[in-house]
């Protein structure tokens, strides 16, 4: 049976959620890795400084749609409504494409479906919310469970950027994975017919 997740509104919670979870070093280098001067990396805000901040800063980082490139950012909910994770997506809506972006933080919980129904969910919304071309993910060569959860989904093998990504000491490369919306169509079918596990 698949993990259910539901992706919800962020709230001042689970932004103190995240900020705890990326002091954790295995979580953060999942999520957007580090700076190149060693703190966690956070793209579209900074959690710690998000907490406390103005309903109007709050608006421009969570609810401004002029922002361009538009990103949608959300949180990952259990079905019975516990927050353990946050979704991402960089809409380039002139390229008709979403950079996806996604965190389980609840440790225990990571590797049981959370992940791939968090993807799905997005991938849903990128293609039949927003009717988008491409999905894509920038993945770094070291974490190999999320290169293996998308490409098990589906996501075509685009390119590699070069030693994009610092990691213990040393430089990386990192894959771009992407996903068309026919290939999409496939995918959802052979879900909803039960002939693709996930």
């Amino acid at each position: 049976m698949r993990s259910e997740v539901v992706l919800a509104e962020v709230t001042r919670e689970d932004v103190a959620r995240i900020a705890e979870w990326l002091e954790d070093p295995e979580i953060s280098e999942m999520w957007f890795g580090r700076y190149t001067y060693g703190e966690p990396a956070h793209l579209g805000y900074e959690p710690k400084k998000m907490i406390d901040a103005t309903e109007a800063e709050w608006e421009e980082v969570f609810n401004d749609p002029h922002h361009e490139p538009h990103r949608s950012i959300m949180s990952v909910r259990t079905a019975s409504g516990e927050h353990i994770g946050e979704a991402q997506l960089a809409i380039d809506e002139a390229l008709g494409d979403a950079q996806l972006s996604v965190l389980i933080g609840r440790k225990e919980l990571q590797h049981r479906g959370y992940g791939t129904a968090t993807v799905i969910a997005c991938l849903d919304h990128i293609f039949r919310n927003l009717g988008l071309f491409r999905a894509w993910v920038d993945v770094p060569e070291y974490n190999t469970h999320a290169r293996d959860m998308f490409e098990h989904l589906g996501f075509i093998h685009e390119g590699t950027l070069r030693q994009s990504r610092p990691h213990d000491g040393a430089r990386h490369n990192s894959v771009i994975l992407g996903m068309l919306a026919n290939e999409y169509t496939r995918l959802s079918e052979s879900i909803s017919q039960g002939s693709h596990t996930v």
